[in-house]
């Protein structure tokens, strides 16, 4: 359904009813598809020449998945997703970018003009205002339920995206127990924090005596979680070789244990995460593309904090029941003016980030800095030991090259090769990192 309306990219719906978000259109005006049009019919389109992208480029100087274009908080971005020639927008080579009407996107050879229309595509949101644990009143945690709800009807398999502390485990326990395998186990299995050479066993299990060490048989993650479902967290850091093994299992449902000769059957479902672009780690090599397709039968972007901060005060509230946190000491927490400020940070923790801030406020009894109005001097490593030590380690590793160097670059004057000079770096190793946190140079 459309309707006209005026000239925001995104709008709220009402309590129950659909988010508006601005109908756009791609028109391609240079390059082999010339003359083609991509009109939009939601809030995404992923542009490459790959035939699983919603416009399809046969340009062979672009990437398999190039950019994607997002209509979101009454704009349209444009992000590349780590292309081999970049993106290109009015001129400017971007990596995450506003777009306007009439801007000019380039991708290799090929050029595409973006056009807004006065109509709407609706996108629809959950009359609930929480999904399991996760909870959330604005309309875009509503639209994220309302696919969780969808997604919880159905077995098939189902890849979670989204910066580190957006919720991605809870919003994979919570599909378990609102789906048809509630009964059934729900196993973790975290591929960022178990040595290459030992995910194998982890994941299909092994017989006595197939390696050093190896005592007894051990069953595997897959069939453990017969019945149930089977979580595999970060699974953009599962090494390439074992890749072609998870595709198989994924494809023919049976696992073969190692230093097994024959295959077992398992029944589960499997709910994959990470905090990273497969895409763009597709385009890099790092991640093969049958076995992405085959993990994202379908897609949920877990949305970013700073993108609701409307919920920012009833999270505080849970956080802080959560926290223990009571009388005068949440008092001021609590406080508008203090809250007003939560609803200006970036949070690039997200939830957790939030979470760690509001214990440390409420163990020193002092409002110390946010992180962006923090100065060169007052870093202070804050490691919460109630979360997995992957995440953790992930979390603290990725605050640090954000902030290092955005502060490098400022130094420098947005310049790369005197940056990583300084650094004593490569500057690839700088523009990969760059993209990685979406560091913008000044």
């Amino acid at each position: 359904m459309s309707r006209a309306k005026g000239e925001t990219a995104v709008c709220e719906g009402g309590r129950g009813g659909p988010l508006d978000v601005r109908r756009f259109r791609l028109t391609v005006i240079e390059g082999p598809a010339r003359g083609q049009v991509w009109q939009s019919s939601g809030a995404r389109c992923s542009l490459g020449a790959h035939r699983s992208n919603d416009l399809v480029l046969a340009d062979p100087t672009v990437s398999r998945f190039h950019c994607e274009v997002v209509a979101e908080a009454g704009e349209l971005r444009v992000l590349d997703l780590q292309s081999r020639n970049g993106t290109v927008l009015d001129g400017v080579q971007v990596r995450d970018a506003r777009a306007r009407a009439g801007s000019v996107l380039r991708l290799g050879n090929s050029a595409l003009q973006l056009e807004l229309s006065a109509e709407v595509n609706e996108v629809p949101l959950s009359e609930a205002t929480s999904f399991g644990s996760l909870s959330g009143a604005s309309p875009v945690m509503r639209a994220t339920f309302a696919l969780l709800e969808r997604a919880a009807e159905s077995d098939v398999t189902l890849l979670l995206e989204g910066e580190t502390g957006t919720g991605k485990s809870q919003a994979a326990q919570s599909l378990h127990r609102a789906g048809a395998r509630q009964k059934g186990p729900f196993v973790i299995v975290d591929c960022g924090a178990i040595h290459g050479n030992l995910l194998e066993s982890e994941l299909f299990g092994h017989e006595k005596g197939a390696f050093t060490g190896a005592t007894e048989r051990r069953v595997g993650a897959f069939e453990e979680a017969s019945g149930g479902t089977l979580f595999l967290d970060e699974v953009g850091e599962l090494p390439l070789d074992l890749q072609p093994k998870l595709l198989r299992v994924l494809e023919a449902r049976e696992v073969r244990r190692v230093g097994a000769n024959s295959y077992r059957p398992v029944d589960v479902r499997v709910v994959a995460a990470t905090n990273r672009d497969l895409r763009a780690d597709v385009n890099a090599g790092r991640f093969r593309a049958d076995l992405y397709f085959r993990l994202a039968v379908i897609t949920i972007h877990m949305p970013p904090l700073r993108r609701r901060p409307e919920d920012i005060p009833a999270i505080v509230d849970e956080l802080l029941r959560s926290l223990a946190v009571r009388g005068e000491a949440a008092e001021p927490l609590r406080a508008p003016a203090f809250v007003a400020r939560l609803q200006q940070a970036a949070w690039t923790g997200n939830v957790r980030e939030l979470r760690n801030y509001l214990e440390r406020c409420a163990v020193l009894r002092t409002m110390g800095p946010l992180a962006e109005q923090a100065g060169p001097g007052s870093d202070e490593l804050v490691i919460d030991a109630s979360q997995p030590y992957a995440a953790e380690r992930q979390r603290i590793i990725a605050e640090f090259e954000r902030g290092y160097f955005e502060r490098l670059l400022r130094l420098h004057g947005g310049k790369v090769a005197r940056a990583a000079e300084a650094a004593g770096v490569d500057r690839t190793y700088i523009y990969r990192l760059l993209r990685r946190h979406a560091i913008e140079q000044p």
